[in-house]
């Protein structure tokens, strides 16, 4: 995957999250933020870090933010500030924007700006939690278009001995088990640890064993009937 340059303008603890992820995926990242004492802190672990207001778009021309592939805007509590500097970079032409939003309501002005593409980590993160109360055999979740989701199942007990075979995803549950995280012994310092490895794409032979974890592909509400009726 080729390099790109990507800014973060707001570095929070989200903000911070997105940057070391990026820097650590090997892409030049620039870090923006009107607070020192954040930029001091993350200076080290990115590109560039620079103590600047993004609401003043002469300052954000000074830092070349045009040239960028991507800027994503992390911002927390303060909207007006998020759409001050919302409007800059799309004063100043940059390529790709991809700002959070918390609520409808922030979504709904950022799209009659001219956004397409949003970050709502306090949304995401309810709709998980709300999943795993509801449905604790539910490790994570993608909840796609149409009705479908992707989501990590731990495996039912009453599987755990029989093949891919016996279980037959795909004409019994409507469902595509895409591959299995599954717990193996290693050496680590002298001393064994148990670690998830994913096992490849698995066959028909593949017997399941405990605390194995599906990742699942299907409708929603086929992989719910697949939990219900496995416990």
């Amino acid at each position: 995957m080729a390099q790109e340059k990507f800014a973060v303008i707001g570095a929070g603890h989200f903000g911070q999250a997105i940057s070391l992820a990026l820097s650590e995926k090997g892409h030049e990242v620039l870090v923006i933020d009107s607070n020192i004492n954040v930029v001091q802190d993350i200076s080290e672990d990115v590109a560039y870090a620079v103590c600047v207001d993004a609401t003043n778009k002469r300052a954000l021309l000074n830092e070349n933010i045009q040239n960028f592939d991507v800027v994503i805007i992390a911002i927390g509590n303060d909207f007006v500030g998020r759409l001050l500097c919302t409007a800059n970079l799309l004063d100043l032409g940059v390529k790709r924007i991809i700002c959070r939003v918390m609520g409808k309501s922030q979504r709904t002005i950022l799209e009659k700006m001219g956004i397409t593409e949003f970050l709502s980590p306090e949304d995401e993160v309810g709709a998980l939690l709300a999943e795993r109360l509801t449905n604790p055999s539910i490790i994570s979740y993608l909840q796609l278009p149409d009705g479908y989701k992707i989501a990590e199942i731990i495996s039912p007990d009453r599987l755990i001995g029989l093949n891919l075979g016996d279980i037959n995803f795909r004409d019994n549950h409507k469902l595509s088990l895409i591959t299995i995280r599954r717990n193996f012994e290693e050496l680590v310092a002298d001393k064994v640890d148990t670690k998830q490895h994913i096992i490849g794409v698995p066959d028909t032979s593949t017997v399941i064993q405990k605390d194995d974890v599906f990742v699942l592909f299907g409708k929603e509400h086929d992989i719910d009937n697949f939990i219900k009726i496995n416990l």
